[in-house]
């Protein structure tokens, strides 16, 4: 500083540089110590403290993602691509079978809706609720106007009768009704006919449906339609009327599948398709197969076949708008041709008729069914059934101790 005289005055240090240093170090360190006391966080109430054991985990976790520890085998991104790929797949088709099964109940319960409204048959134990009763299976014989001799001889063999017949129901849950619509001219002659039988025998369901040979697949989707709208059963038979079954057997053959959803029983074939006109079983869209000498997709034959309740009640949601052929048991098949159906061909439900259904049947291997390929039923079977019966039958008293 300069003084009034001019002169330059010098200051004198009160204190030395070193001990100013020294004095900021003593500052800071105190400062450090200081902070670390104020700031040390307390535990979080709730959160306890790593044990030992967790703490090896984070070490074994730590060393296995070092890129320089080689115990550790890496999987591929492609195969992280492949299962990620596996699972959406698995999860789309568990979700369409899902959807599936919700439409399909849904069918099911619309149809029996509908029955009920439309007077079906009830549960004695349920007299006064909307539940119907549950069946075993509906047997449906397939037969026509001109047919009352085979209808009589089927009725005098293994179609029970009367009380027999109404036993069967309610102890068994097996329902077997004769099968027919209506003549071109409704209320006439042959319908009254059938009343008439009907009133006697109580064994036949009627159709909406024009009788005729060429629309024997139209008949086919309107048994299925109205039997799952009258009986709510677990399984439904369509069978010809000049057919020898064993109903306890055909029942004991269904019973092994009953776990299984969407099943086509039968005696599975693959025939010709013929596109010759004027002979028997012509296929008139035969070029919807292909070329000349192909054959049908695989199908049972149409002599007796059975379909789990599901496929039944879809053909009674989709009659309107499935497609039929010539042949019916060709289009029960081509119905089912993209689901997800399980084929089950079982032979015992197209045995010959005697000798080949008696030598099986001595053999402990009981027939469902029995008839004669070159007549696509039992030959004369008005005059021949009750020998078939007699000598092929599984006995009267079958069906009773049978277990379904």
């Amino acid at each position: 500083m300069k003084n009034r005289g001019g002169g330059v005055q010098v200051s004198r240090s009160v204190i030395s540089r070193k001990w100013v240093l020294f004095l900021c170090l003593g500052s800071f360190c105190a400062g450090l110590l200081f902070t670390n006391r104020i700031w040390i966080l307390p535990e979080a109430k709730g959160v306890a403290r790593m044990t030992a054991f967790e703490s090896e985990r984070l070490k074994l976790v730590a060393e296995g993602c070092d890129p320089s520890f080689s115990s550790v085998k890496r999987v591929p991104k492609k195969i992280f691509k492949e299962v990620s790929n596996t699972q959406n797949i698995d999860m789309k088709t568990t979700l369409d079978k899902t959807i599936s099964s919700l439409e399909m109940e849904l069918a099911a319960a619309k149809a029996a809706h509908e029955s009920i409204l439309s007077g079906a048959p009830v549960s004695e134990n349920d007299k006064g609720s909307t539940k119907r009763r549950k069946y075993f299976m509906v047997v449906g014989v397939n037969t026509a106007f001109s047919s009352r001799k085979r209808r009589d001889s089927v009725r005098a063999t293994w179609m029970p009768q009367g009380d027999k017949r109404r036993a069967l129901e309610a102890e068994k849950g097996i329902v077997v009704r004769f099968v027919i619509g209506h003549s071109a001219t409704l209320g006439g002659i042959l319908d009254r006919a059938i009343e008439a039988e009907d009133q006697k025998h109580g064994d036949i369901m009627r159709l909406d449906h024009v009788e005729g040979y060429l629309e024997l697949s139209a008949k086919t989707k309107a048994y299925f339609a109205t039997a799952v709208s009258l009986w709510d059963a677990e399984y439904y038979v369509k069978v010809d009327d000049d057919v020898h079954v064993n109903i306890a057997t055909l029942g004991e053959t269904l019973a092994r599948h009953r776990r299984k959803p969407r099943v086509y029983i039968g005696c599975m074939k693959s025939g010709p398709v013929l596109s010759q006109r004027g002979v028997r079983y012509h296929e008139p869209e035969f070029w919807k197969f292909g070329d000349n000498g192909n054959k049908y997709f695989r199908h049972a034959t149409g002599q007796l076949y059975a379909i789990s309740k599901d496929l039944a009640t879809y053909i009674s949601v989709n009659k309107n708008v499935l497609h039929k052929f010539a042949n019916e048991d060709v289009s029960l098949g081509a119905w089912f041709i993209g689901l997800d159906v399980q084929h089950i061909d079982d032979r015992r439900l197209c045995c010959g008729t005697p000798p080949d259904c008696e030598w099986k049947a001595q053999a402990g291997n009981v027939c469902v069914s029995s008839f004669d390929w070159s007549c696509s039923g039992i030959c004369r079977s008005v005059d021949r059934i009750k020998e078939v019966h007699r000598r092929c039958g599984e006995g009267e008293d079958a069906v009773w101790k049978a277990k379904f």
